[in-house]
């Protein structure tokens, strides 16, 4: 039995077709733990942990894959980030009594889907599509079809306990990569939630593709983890010019920051902000 909390890339032999499943129970539940959201809320966080889980085994290098949809309509922003280090954190912003029936579509009026990647060494690239499917499993496929001309399919679930996820993906190389991939996409479509939800890595993969030479890599684990912190909010201080930090203390009595992920309060004091425009002052 696979540890739920984990990745799993998925070989495919002698095809240009790559696969991963992952899966999310104890970090889902930390993450929602912190917030009072709508059921219909926490089930498509736990759809966005998944599939920014998935998509971040395409990091090669340190930083971080954010996924973002955005909308006016009554949730005006979803957000879920995974790491190199497959430390993943997620939040919603949202107005008023969500309807329970609504689609992912529908929940973000006129919305549009963002994938950022963030290297901590170079440059961050961003992609973004509007968003015309109703699940977000859809919705990425889109945006891959779009952005990089790449067929590639999305399984997501998730009960408001745990959440999981499958991809496959034709693989940018030479040889019959579309052809498999059509094959082993139709068999994926065969998949319920239910067996998602409550099959083992290898039984799923059994289920779906016994007739196929294809195999699990070693699971990595994942966890929440939030990448805030006090030095954080520091740096974030040392913005301000001296003279700015200074009336915002006198104005509050101390400067607060609070962190919307995981509802930690860094207090920053007079001497606190002092300290800090003695830092600006030396550089």
């Amino acid at each position: 039995m696979n540890k739920i909390d984990s990745i799993q890339r998925i070989l495919f032999d002698d095809i240009d077709v790559r696969g991963v499943v992952t899966g999310l129970e104890q970090s889902y539940q930390d993450i929602i733990s912190l917030h009072n959201y709508p059921g219909v809320i926490e089930r498509i966080l736990g759809e966005m942990l998944a599939a920014v889980s998935i998509l971040s085994t395409n990091l090669k290098f340190n930083g971080k894959l954010i996924l973002q949809a955005k909308g006016a309509g009554s949730v005006t922003a979803l957000m879920a980030e995974c790491n190199h280090l497959n430390e993943c954190r997620a939040i919603a912003q949202f107005d008023g009594i969500i309807d329970d029936s609504l689609s992912f579509r529908q929940m973000l009026e006129d919305g549009y889907l963002v994938l950022t990647i963030d290297p901590e060494v170079g440059k961050r690239y961003q992609g973004i599509v509007p968003l015309e499917n109703d699940s977000l499993a859809d919705c990425l496929a889109d945006y891959f079809q779009r952005s990089e001309q790449l067929n590639t399919q999305f399984i997501l679930a998730c009960d408001g306990v745990k959440a999981r996820g499958l991809m496959l993906q034709v693989m940018p190389a030479a040889g019959s990569g579309s052809e498999d991939y059509r094959r082993l996409s139709m068999l994926a479509r065969t998949l319920k939630d239910s067996e998602l939800l409550s099959l083992d890595n290898e039984t799923l993969l059994f289920r779906l593709f016994h007739e196929e030479k294809c195999r699990l890599f070693p699971a990595e684990t994942l966890q929440f983890k939030c990448q805030c912190s006090r030095e954080r909010s520091e740096t974030a201080l040392k913005l301000l010019s001296a003279k700015e930090l200074r009336e915002l203390v006198e104005e509050l009595g101390s400067i607060d920051i609070d962190c919307q992920f995981c509802n930690s309060k860094y207090s920053f004091d007079r001497i606190d902000v002092e300290q800090i425009c003695l830092q600006k002052l030396s550089k």
